[in-house]
């Protein structure tokens, strides 16, 4: 729910922009926090007219006596339970800032909405009851906060009022929350007496807490930093929807960080395509003119026919998130059943969800006992650090180089299970055993896509033997070299004599065989190259497991040529030891080779020269989104 309070504060002079700062308040159920938040609305003259008075009349006809958190506690099922359910935000102004104060659940059940409330802050207030000291909820909200990155923390020690103003009491939960908080690598901005019920130390220092000689709440929040306006980071634009009106395919998301405008050059992530922006599209006025920036919901139309997906993240070339398969992340459980080594889940980050595999745990440990001793899984309401491998591809940021796609959400049978940072990517890299540690390359992708002038490829060339497979991979590699591509030519008899000279001819070693062609020509393609495989290839159920490893850099172009030319050109000899049954383990390729049902390209080589069948092979690839227009003009010049 959010509820947005208009403020009576003026505006700063000459119209400056003020700095806002997103706050989570936390802590322990019955603590006092919407008391707090009711009571910060009220000292800073940010109830509407009237609204103090209504509430009051409201809690008299209810017959119970007036609270502050009746503000907050929107929802009647809220109010019978006397407990909040949900993350409130509320806007007011103090001095000098902004603040969205964003009230979280404290009850233990309700942690799930609490991490969504403090994954979205700047600051936190942890509240804290004078009577009841530090508990362990207490604990696991501190460690919380530092989970998700939290850094500046005022503590709030509340209802002074139960232990008459006692500066003793005082001091000792002072000294005992900050060692906590310090231990987590957080120094607490300030901790403050209060009594937010009767309105001390929350925008005053009273004659109860003289011997307190710090900030009151509003001016703590006053001095909280604010984060790094978003608008300052990198583009990140995950993907929600892909819409087609008339002519145009509208790219449909909200900005999360960074702008961007019409003309920008942009690389799709995680494939790595590159694009430029033709129009930026925004209802009802359409198109929309300047950059648009962080917080905007914005649709875009490319300069190009590309494959994009819900789930996708748009950067600018050069500053682009990374794709990984591999992932580690500092997260908060929250399931019954502890998290494992093994375990399957599904991980949400920003508009995208895979499924996922826990592959190491490290530094599991409940914060609510401080223990140091760390365990093999993740128990309920503790945290740790684990390396989970992806299903499929995603694009990710480090949460301290961009918060907006830093964070994850871990799903267990429908339900949210978890979540926490991502500490760390690998890019580029596929699902790999835990005991195994790749080197990245120190170049991205767009990097080299902005150099070769196309995105990397597999383009798979299957067809008889004799049917012009290697003739036309070889023109296909002169050309686009000639143009100052990087291409690489893979071929399946060059590979049998080295890489695979270990494998026979049974139909497991053939299925190997093409699983090694396909996992060298997408490590290649991944890296930006175009791996040209020029395999007879024969099983259509092979040639299928090679796309999928792939994955959407697969380009399949069947080489039709009949078989009856095949046999009279076959430079090699092939189709007629395979007609003699002696290649491949084949009674006969001619008999038992599987046409392909739904390749990218058929050529068939006895009917068009070599040069005009490279040209349809380059139209295919500029149209799937390639070789850039500027390589296809160049090849078109020549």
């Amino acid at each position: 729910m959010n509820m947005i309070v208009p403020s009576s504060v003026s505006s700063t002079p000459n119209g400056t922009t003020r700095p806002q700062v997103r706050i989570v308040i936390v802590g322990h159920v019955d603590h006092g926090k919407s008391t707090l938040v009711g009571r910060l609305l009220h000292e800073t003259g940010s109830l509407p007219e009237g609204k103090l008075e209504m509430l009051k009349a409201v809690s008299a006809r209810r017959g119970m006596p007036f609270e502050w958190s009746f503000l907050l506690d929107a929802l009647q099922t809220e109010r019978d339970q006397g407990i909040t359910i949900d993350t409130t935000q509320i806007r007011f102004r103090t001095r000098s800032r902004d603040v969205v104060l964003i009230d979280a659940p404290g009850h233990a059940e309700f942690l799930r909405n609490m991490i969504t409330g403090a994954s979205q802050a700047d600051g936190a207030v942890l509240i804290i009851d004078a009577l009841e000291g530090v508990r362990d909820q207490t604990r696991r909200h501190g460690y919380l906060l530092h989970l998700l990155g939290v850094k500046q923390v005022a503590v709030v020690v509340n209802k002074m009022d139960r232990v008459d103003f006692s500066a003793a009491r005082f001091n000792a939960i002072s000294k005992e929350i900050s060692a906590h908080l310090t231990s987590l690598g957080v120094t607490p901005a300030a901790v403050i007496p209060i009594s937010a019920r009767d309105g001390d130390g929350v925008a005053e220092r009273t004659a109860k807490i003289a011997w307190y000689k710090g900030p009151t709440v509003v001016e703590a929040l006053d001095a909280l930093e604010p984060a790094r306006p978003l608008e300052q980071l990198a583009l990140r634009l995950p993907v929600q929807a892909i819409y087609k009106f008339d002519d145009r395919r509208i790219v449909a998301g909200r900005v999360e960080s960074g702008s961007l405008s019409a003309g920008d050059e942009i690389v799709i992530m995680p494939a790595g395509k590159i694009a430029k922006i033709r129009t930026v599209e925004s209802w009802p006025v359409t198109p929309v003119r300047g950059r648009q920036g962080a917080g905007r919901s914005v649709g875009i139309t490319l300069d190009r026919e590309l494959f994009i997906e819900r789930g996708d993240v748009i950067g600018h070339v050069g500053t682009s998130p990374r794709d990984t398969s591999r992932i580690r992340a500092r997260i908060f459980w929250l399931h019954d059943k502890p998290l494992a080594k093994g375990d399957s889940i599904l991980v949400r980050l920003g508009t995208r969800e895979t499924r996922a595999t826990v592959v190491a745990i490290e530094k599991a440990v409940d914060p609510g006992e401080l223990s140091s001793v760390e365990t093999k899984s993740i128990a309920r309401n503790h945290v740790g650090e684990i390396d989970i491998s992806l299903a499929h591809p995603m694009a990710a940021d480090p949460y301290t180089e961009n918060p907006r796609t830093g964070r994850l959400v871990i799903e267990v049978n429908g339900r949210i299970a978890g979540g926490g940072l991502v500490l760390s990517v690998d890019a580029g890299q596929r699902a790999i055993p835990v005991d195994i540690v790749p080197v990245e390359s120190a170049l991205r992708p767009d990097e080299r896509s902005a150099r070769y002038h196309h995105n990397g490829a597999v383009v798979w060339l299957t067809g008889l033997p004799g049917s012009g497979k290697s003739t036309l991979a070889r023109a296909l590699e002169r050309r686009l070299f000639g143009n100052g591509g990087s291409p690489i030519l893979l071929d399946g008899d060059t590979l049998r004599a080295g890489l695979n000279g270990d494998l026979g001819f049974s139909a497991s070693d053939r299925t190997e065989n093409i699983r090694r062609l396909a996992e060298v020509a997408t490590h290649l393609a991944r890296n930006g190259h175009i791996a040209i495989v020029a395999a007879v290839s024969p099983s259509r159920e092979d040639r299928a497991a090679a796309r999928r490893i792939a994955d959407d850099l697969f380009r399949e172009i069947y080489v039709a040529t009949p078989a009856e030319v095949c046999e009279s050109r076959d430079p090699k000899g092939h189709y007629a030891k395979a007609r003699a049954g002696t290649l491949n383990g084949f009674t006969g390729i001619g008999n038992d080779y599987q046409p392909p049902t739904s390749s990218e390209l058929i050529i068939d080589t006895s009917t068009r020269p070599v040069a005009e069948a490279t040209d349809e092979i380059e139209r295919m690839l500029a149209k799937s989104g390639i070789l850039f227009d500027e390589l296809v003009d160049l090849a078109a010049n020549i």
